[in-house]
């Protein structure tokens, strides 16, 4: 029989699951509690719930853990992990130490529906759907979990795509039943999806990162497919309704491209685009992925471009490259071997 897992259960889901099971509902939290604080990998080591429940519990349930299957460590300190959803399926998250900060970039989904250009993910087309489990399962059985500081949603997969599973794992990430973290320990990152955008910043307030590319929305939709479903300019225009003024953030991340997006003319069209939100633009290298006829703009031109945007108002950063030898750095994930480790 096959069981279904208890780990990634919001405490609502529990409190209905002890309820059809005859179980006293202050079992709910006692198994939450031992789930996301005790951080235990069966059922019989909840020691506080009676024996007749633990036996009505592992009738049906598993807590539903599983390790990484495989690790690969940078020159620069990051390792990317590889989990194993199913027999088929597999996703990667990445570690990244630096200094006093530690940062899980997390999957919510085995591949990617929205094709972007620049993207080994969206190359590798969609699989399935991760559920909460699936998702915080990265989380909590990274052998670094305890030195965790921040979890980004820049994995495999659109977030905003399979927001309800999202939704829960990020509830249980903050909630004070589950992890208690910050939400501004968490940032997710999207494209835009139409549809379930407006609801993520309603129901979280997790930082938000927009992935913009192009402030040009015909160069942005030749990059990114998804801008003919749900161009930029609307997603500036629905932001502007909100309040990213105190403590949650607001980014948009800029993949500079050598001849394409990087010149002063870019940067002026940003300004205009962007005018009048708060928020910064995170300008990252891109990084070269088999069969994509782009290349990254030089070192040089990227800090004139961000000196620019910086000097006229509109905080910028260029972000870091990491883990790219071990194809872990930005818009390199996939697990296109999985064929490979099927029999792992």
């Amino acid at each position: 029989m096959i069981k279904s897992p208890l780990f990634g259960l919001t405490l609502a889901e529990l409190q209905t699951l002890v309820r059809n099971l005859g179980m006293p509902r202050f079992t709910a939290k006692q198994i939450a509690s031992w789930l996301y604080n005790k951080k235990v990998s069966s059922v019989d080591e909840m020691t506080d719930l009676s024996l007749k429940c633990r036996e009505l519990l592992k009738e049906e349930y598993e807590v539903g853990l599983c390790k990484p299957i495989e690790a690969m460590q940078s020159i620069d300190g990051t390792i990317k992990y590889l989990y194993q959803i199913d027999t088929i399926h597999f996703v990667e998250a990445v570690y990244i130490p630096e200094d006093d900060r530690a940062t899980l970039c997390v999957s919510s989904q085995v591949g990617c529906k929205m094709n972007c250009q620049f993207c080994m993910t969206g190359k590798q087309g969609f699989a399935m759907h991760l559920s909460a489990n699936q998702i915080l399962n990265q989380i909590h059985s990274l052998p670094e979990h305890e030195k965790l500081t921040n979890v980004v949603f820049m994995g495999m997969g659109e977030p905003l795509d399979n927001l309800d599973e999202v939704l829960k794992s990020l509830e249980i990430l903050t909630a004070s039943y589950g992890y208690g973290w910050s939400p501004k320990r968490v940032t997710l990152s999207t494209i835009g999806v139409r549809k379930t955008f407006k609801k993520f910043i309603e129901e979280s307030n997790c930082h938000l990162a927009v992935s913009l590319h192009s402030p040009i929305p015909s160069q942005r939709a030749n990059l990114m497919p998804a801008e003919k479903t749900f161009s930029i300019t609307e997603i500036v225009e629905i932001l502007r309704n909100y309040d990213f003024s105190k403590q949650r953030r607001l980014s948009f991340e800029y993949i500079v491209f050598k001849g394409v997006n990087d010149s002063i003319v870019y940067a002026k069209e940003l300004l205009t685009l962007l005018r009048g939100l708060e928020c910064r633009v995170n300008l990252i290298r891109f990084h070269a992925i088999p069969g994509v006829d782009l290349e990254g703009a030089e070192m040089e031109t990227m800090l004139k471009f961000r000196d620019y945007l910086t000097s006229h108002g509109l905080f910028s950063t260029i972000r870091a490259s990491r883990g790219e030898d071990i194809f872990a750095a930005c818009g390199m994930l996939s697990t296109a071997k999985q064929d490979l480790l099927k029999d792992y």
